[in-house]
């Protein structure tokens, strides 16, 4: 369900572009496209850090910036762009020689690239935070989770659907994907965030990520029943079944393989003695798991986040933490910076007539999109402690997912322009909103319940701090005095 879709790789057209290029170009092409990525993450995270923001809204506007909404140096083939809109193109026509004729090819084949490698980065950024997650804590609060998700599922679904219909008059099958598409979370962008705050761990961080995992299941199937829908008319009910099958048995098969794989693994990586013994099989299972999920037609990010969640139960959990934080560190960017260079901020120019009944359309789609994942905090039951409002606005982020939505339905023909561009800008907003949001929300990330096992992050060293106790994690009420103070590697 991601803009970037870890299930279709495109690698024949990717092998095509590839041929029909200069590979020394596409090279170039794709380390100019690195150097950008990475200077934008980068500078973007470090701004977005010091006035006391999550670094990850930093790489998503620095993304932004260096995007086609901006400066047009990370631009992809999608709708009326192409290689005479990127300016990596043109500097390659400048300093190495590249003919007009041949920076189609070759813009198309570092396209792939630069989508594939962000691809790898959200498998990853889901793997890690698999690893930072607690499988026995998320099946804790799993029916806090359901609920929530189912939540924040319908109401925006029903609120959205009937509100487009009504006020808007619009048709039944174009209210029912912008609908859909109100019922998405990124758990990407959440779980980030989530992390960089030091409350993946907690109450309200678990419900957040077991709510969005659910979500994410629940909109693929909802994704299914729209499609056909404006594809045949009628939903294809086998589809539909075989979905929740599927995904039901994957994620108990997850929890399952977590009992019965955790000593097997730990026996493969202490015989293992060269470089890498332990990363490098803790990354094949994970893209096995990745691969797993995506064949059965589920998201290969969740495949790789329960792979985090079966490893983080073994006793090489924070070695491991340690060795995949650089990877992440590598890839991760991409992704963040990939969804904002393709978000066009022209949907929001009202001087543009198409924009003006788009904008009204957003507005309300807007409303709805908020209030209706806010209001699912107050679902949770039997938590009189638990901050509420940090769980709705956990859930607000759209992201990328949300594009997929308008990406079918663009496709589909099932949208009109001004409510495909209505749902872009309802995908923008809250995803900008949600990180600044959350910030103010939770508390200050330092002051953590010294029991539960928490990422803390010290933003002027860039370095984390694993607070644990010793020998096994222990409930909250734990004497806080018996704790171990563990620094890591990393940013995160």
């Amino acid at each position: 369900m991601y803009l970037l879709n870890p299930i279709n790789f495109s690698f024949p057209l990717l092998a095509t572009a590839t041929e029909a290029a200069d590979s020394s170009m596409v090279v170039a092409a794709v380390l100019l496209s690195l150097v950008v990525v990475y200077l934008a993450s980068k500078v973007g995270g470090e701004l977005s850090n010091r006035v006391g923001l999550p670094p990850v809204l930093g790489e998503l506007l620095g993304g932004v910036v260096v995007g086609i909404s901006v400066f047009h140096l990370l631009v992809f083939p999608e709708g009326s762009t192409d290689s005479s809109n990127s300016l990596i193109m043109s500097f390659l026509q400048i300093t190495a020689g590249l003919t007009p004729e041949a920076s189609p090819a070759v813009f198309a084949a570092q396209s792939e690239v630069v989508s594939v490698l962000a691809e790898l980065g959200v498998i990853i950024l889901l793997f890690e935070i698999g690893l930072e997650s607690n499988l026995k804590e998320l099946m804790a609060v799993g029916i806090q989770a359901t609920i929530v998700a189912v939540v924040g599922v319908v109401v925006p679904f029903a609120a959205g659907t009937v509100g487009l219909m009504t006020l808007f008059g619009i048709g039944a099958v174009p209210a029912i994907f912008a609908g859909a598409a109100l019922t998405a979370t990124s758990i990407g962008i959440t779980s980030k965030v989530l992390s960089e705050l030091g409350r993946l761990n907690s109450k309200e961080g678990q419900i957040i990520l077991g709510a969005a995992v659910i979500d994410d299941v629940l909109g693929i199937i909802v994704l299914a029943v729209v499609a056909s829908l404006a594809k045949d008319g009628v939903v294809d009910v086998s589809k539909v079944i075989y979905l929740i099958i599927s995904a039901t048995g994957f994620i108990l098969g997850a929890i399952l393989l977590g009992n019965v794989f955790n000593k097997s693994f730990v026996a493969i990586a202490d015989k293992l003695k060269t470089r890498g013994g332990l990363v490098i099989p803790a990354l094949i299972f994970a893209f096995a798991m990745a691969y797993l999920a995506a064949v059965i037609h589920l998201e290969a990010i969740l495949g790789a986040f329960a792979a985090g969640l079966v490893l983080e139960e073994t006793d090489k959990r924070k070695q491991l933490q340690s060795q995949v934080c650089p990877i992440a560190d590598m890839l991760v960017p991409i992704f963040f910076v990939t969804v904002g260079a393709k978000t066009d901020l022209g949907v929001l120019n009202p001087a543009i007539p198409d924009n003006r009944e788009g904008l009204i359309m957003a507005t309300f789609l807007i409303i709805v999109a908020i209030l209706g994942k806010v209001i699912t905090g107050l679902s949770v039951f039997g938590q009189p402690e638990i901050n509420r409002l940090a769980i709705g606005v956990g859930m607000i982020p759209r992201g990328e997912v949300g594009l997929v939505f308008a990406g079918v339905g663009a496709a589909s023909g099932a949208l009109s322009k001004p409510l495909g561009a209505a749902i872009i800008m309802m995908v923008i907003l809250t995803t900008f909103l949600a990180p600044p949001l959350l910030r103010f929300v939770f508390p200050d990330p330092k002051t953590v319940d010294a029991g539960s096992d928490q990422l803390i992050l010290d933003g002027s060293s860039g370095t984390s701090l694993v607070i644990e106790p010793p020998q096994s994690r222990v409930p909250a009420s734990t004497d806080s005095g018996n704790l171990e103070v563990t620094p890591e590697s990393g940013d995160r």
